[in-house]
């Protein structure tokens, strides 16, 4: 059902409060999310953006209760990725010679995917669609966060369909930001810039930079998954900003898996040491094994350090292990410190493979790690809980 934005402006997106992964099964989306599309009435109609494919039949039997689809004079599609484009072959069927106004990277992703030879126009930053009293301008964004991004800015409304970028993963009946909970929004939107946008951050950077310099009159933000941001809506902006400079706060995140559970008792002992040490510190302990791993991103990108640690498996260190390391050197954090830790009963490379992995993956490592061979007993204890000490100082 569309939602009525303002007099000129509905929703007409599909809230999808069954989903619990996205990206395959490499994100989780604990409190579902929403496909957000537009539809602009001026003397020209636009729709900006559609939905993902699942939703493809339903999303334009529900745009045929707001208008006539060949009453659509323009589509624009922001991003090319199937959440955003998904319905573009359903509703093409019935539309076929619709002007489509993208990038030239967005015409090669949509051609890409779907093998059709619709009606682009690729626009730059700047460019201008005429709706009669209003104008659609056009801002690239490229790695915001594909290369085919772009954000649109509707005049007189002056509203930003800003597609991926302030958005969040978030299911709700209440279409605007003010309207839910600001403790739940922040931790949702947070945890879409850690694991969506961080490896980009310079790009963020320079685009809101270049997008505050064009001095737009912003209202309302309206992203591609979430809510709308409509009450000082450039709160989100200014936090995206100091996001994108290598966010940390007072937080040490340990993470570990564990065979036999030595590895555990060691992070444990570690976890005390370092509240001995620094006890204004925020200290988070997980078994990485058992956590899922986009929040385990986000507590690691929330964290001025981390500590890392595994047993010995086949001269090498647990396979869950391996697998967060190689998503953090995907995430490029910047300017956060870590080491690595663990129990063995045989050889005992796990430790220098991991402190290895945690320097390809940019993170500063500050000493060669801690590695005890069988059970931790009294001794092994102590050694733990002197390493944490020793971390904490060192990191400060």
């Amino acid at each position: 059902m569309a939602i009525q934005i303002n007099a000129n402006c509905k929703w007409v997106g599909k809230i999808d409060w069954e989903l619990r992964k996205f990206h395959g099964e490499e994100y989780s989306t604990h409190k579902g999310s929403s496909y957000n599309a537009y539809l602009i009435r001026d003397e020209k109609t636009v729709l900006i953006d559609t939905v993902w494919m699942p939703f493809d039949k339903e999303f334009v039997e529900n745009l045929k209760n707001e208008i006539p689809l060949e009453k659509i004079d323009y589509i624009v599609i922001n991003h090319g990725e199937v959440d955003h484009s998904g319905a573009m072959p359903e509703l093409m069927r019935h539309i076929p010679n619709t002007p489509i106004y993208c990038t030239a990277n967005g015409e090669k992703s949509l051609r890409g995917q779907y093998h059709k030879d619709w009606n682009f126009h690729v626009v730059k930053t700047g460019e201008r669609l005429s709706l009669g009293s209003k104008e659609l301008v056009f801002i690239e964004a490229p790695m915001l966060h594909w290369p085919d991004t772009m954000m649109t800015f509707l005049t007189g409304d002056n509203i930003l369909f800003s597609n991926d970028a302030f958005g969040q993963h978030l299911a709700s009946e209440c279409l605007y930001s003010d309207l839910v909970d600001q403790g739940e929004l922040l931790q949702e939107a947070m945890k879409y810039y850690a694991n969506i946008l961080t490896p980009y951050n310079p790009a963020v950077t320079k685009k809101i930079n270049e997008l505050k310099a064009l001095n737009l009159p912003i209202e309302m933000i309206c992203p591609s998954h979430g809510v709308i941001w409509r009450n000082e809506p450039l709160q989100i902006v200014d936090q995206y900003l100091k996001w994108a400079e290598n966010y940390a706060e007072d937080q040490i995140t340990v993470a570990y898996d564990t065979m036999w559970d030595g590895t555990r008792q060691m992070a444990e002992v570690i976890v005390k040491g370092i509240v001995n040490a620094a006890p204004g510190t925020t200290v988070k302990l997980y078994n990485l094994a058992r956590m899922d791993k986009t929040d385990l991103m986000t507590e690691m990108f929330r964290s001025k350090a981390v500590l890392i640690g595994s047993s010995t498996v086949n001269n090498g260190m647990l396979r869950d292990v391996a697998a967060v390391l190689e998503e953090m050197r995907g995430m490029k954090f910047k300017n956060k410190k870590a080491a690595a830790f663990g129990c063995y009963g045989w050889s005992g490379e796990a430790v220098k493979l991991i402190s290895t992995r945690l320097g390809e993956a940019g993170f500063e490592v500050v000493n060669e790690g801690l590695r005890e061979k069988w059970a931790p007993d009294g001794e092994t204890t102590d050694r733990c809980f002197e390493f944490g000490q020793q971390f904490a100082v060192n990191i400060n």
